[in-house]
């Protein structure tokens, strides 16, 4: 048995050890997760900068088209096409403040990956676990297609295709295809596809379910099925133009860029684009035919096609926009899905809120009013009226009310500060303010970006695995 195949049952083994209580058996998923015939095709790549700390640590690890930035430590997982982005950890001497307590970090935090397979998975931001402040950990989890672990330290846990857990500390739990969390922690839980769920205790709860057999059409995962749906659709008929950008190690640079813009190496850039400054575009973004103004951002995993982007804007990780037009300052979520057609564009109004996971899939033109939160799935205009609230009147809730699939408890306002606090966040991360040397994010600093590629072994039992390999500055 080569070593690859080794690794990988070993990983799928302590995943199932650490979920035995819910009786979840991962073993039919990932049966055909990962292709073995693959791994030795595609080279890792990490990025380098004078802005981030660079120490990077691959034990035996398979780490096939994945990419690293920051503080990383990867030992014994496989790792196939992830972006591992340490840009966002916290740096020693940060103080980190949970309730009334205050802590200084006294070393730089880490990456820490152990005995997990993440496919095509996004790591991201920083840990948001109070007892692990300096260590972001991953361990004896599965990720599938497309999921994102965004500031959640994760420990015994899968994940199906396109689901979220955002801010939160899992252990244990198994989280189903396109759900998104963000609940502080979790254990021991299990949650079924579609649900939507952002838990602030004491401030605000917000709960959404998909229908099963609406959220079947979109994505779908079964012990017998690899992953499918109208989202894996999309996405492969898309994924030769990708193959270019992996293909060649010099693509010729896009004049029309800003200076204060950064666009991604590894993002795949159609024609008739347009970018104006503050612009970020992130690895494995995909646009095509569209504007994106001012302090406008793409992130991993994004597709903005024949759309246009009025300026800072925030597309969230793995959300898609086509053939629509958002006013300035609007908030697209994780996994969105906004799926305009010609001659039925989308048009969203400036300041809106559209909640992660939302899916709005429309045959007919369709207008969403300025400063208007939006979840759910969305066809028509019927839906629409189901599925969605001004910020104004959500500002007003002091209680409970429910609308819909949607059931929401606590003060509405702190729901409405809650995200328009964050999306002040990200831009600024991003850089989007950035003017005359000041407010300078990713966006800038990004663009003295360097990257390296490393191979894997290409014969013999370590065949698509990678020696031992420390990077330091």
């Amino acid at each position: 048995m080569k070593e690859l195949e080794k690794l990988f049952n070993r990983i799928v083994q302590r995943v199932n050890i650490n979920l035995r209580e819910l009786n979840f058996d991962i073993s039919p998923f990932a049966d055909q997760l990962v292709p073995p015939d693959q791994m030795s095709k595609f080279y890792a790549f990490y990025g380098i900068t004078t802005d981030h700390p660079l120490d990077l640590h691959f034990e035996h690890s398979a780490l096939a088209g994945s990419y690293f930035l920051g503080k990383c430590r990867v030992r014994n997982s496989l790792l196939y096409k992830s972006d591992i982005r340490g840009d966002e950890l916290k740096r020693k001497d940060h103080t980190f403040t949970f309730n009334n307590f205050t802590l200084t970090l006294t070393r730089d935090e880490i990456i820490d990956i152990e005995d997990s397979a993440l496919v095509k998975t996004l790591v991201h931001n920083y840990s948001h676990d109070p007892e692990t402040h300096e260590k972001f950990f991953i361990k004896n989890t599965l990720a599938m297609d497309y999921a994102n672990i965004h500031g959640a330290p994760s420990d015994g846990c899968f994940l199906g295709p396109f689901a979220t857990v955002d801010l939160t500390t899992m252990r244990d739990c198994i989280i189903g295809a396109y759900s998104y969390i963000q609940a502080g922690e979790i254990y021991h839980l299990k949650v079924d596809p579609g649900t939507i769920w952002v838990n602030s205790p004491g401030n605000f709860n917000f709960f959404y379910k998909y229908l099963p057999e609406d959220l079947e059409r979109y994505v779908y995962l079964s012990p017998d099925k690899v992953p499918w749906g109208i989202l894996i659709d999309f996405i492969e008929e898309r994924k030769n133009q990708f193959q270019r950008v992996f293909d060649f190690v010099n693509l010729k640079a896009i004049k029309s860029v800003p200076e204060t813009a950064s666009l991604d190496r590894y993002a795949v850039i159609m024609p008739n684009i347009k970018i104006a400054d503050n612009v970020l575009i992130s690895q494995r973004a995909y646009l095509e035919n569209s504007i994106l103004g001012k302090g406008a951002n793409a992130q991993e995993n994004c597709f903005i096609i024949n759309s246009c982007l009025e300026g800072y804007n925030v597309t969230a990780h793995g959300a898609k926009i086509v053939e629509s037009d958002l006013g300035a300052n609007v908030f697209v979520g994780f996994n969105s899905f906004l799926h305009g057609k010609k001659g039925s564009r989308l048009q969203i109004g400036q300041d809106c809120i559209i909640m992660p996971h939302t899916i709005i899939d429309i045959d007919q033109p369709l207008e969403i009013p300025a400063g208007h939160l939006v979840w759910g799935l969305v066809r028509n205009m019927e839906d629409l009226l189901t599925n969605s609230m001004s910020l104004e009147e959500l500002n007003s809730v002091e209680s409970s009310f429910t609308k819909g699939r949607l059931h929401f408890e606590g003060k509405g306002a702190l729901l409405v500060k809650a995200f328009q606090d964050r999306i002040h966040h990200i831009l600024l991360a991003n850089g989007a303010f950035y003017e005359k040397g000041k407010n300078a994010g990713h966006a800038q600093r990004n663009q003295k970006l360097s990257l390296n590629t490393i191979q894997p072994f290409q014969f013999g039992e370590k065949e698509g695995m990678y020696p031992n390999i420390r990077i330091f500055p």
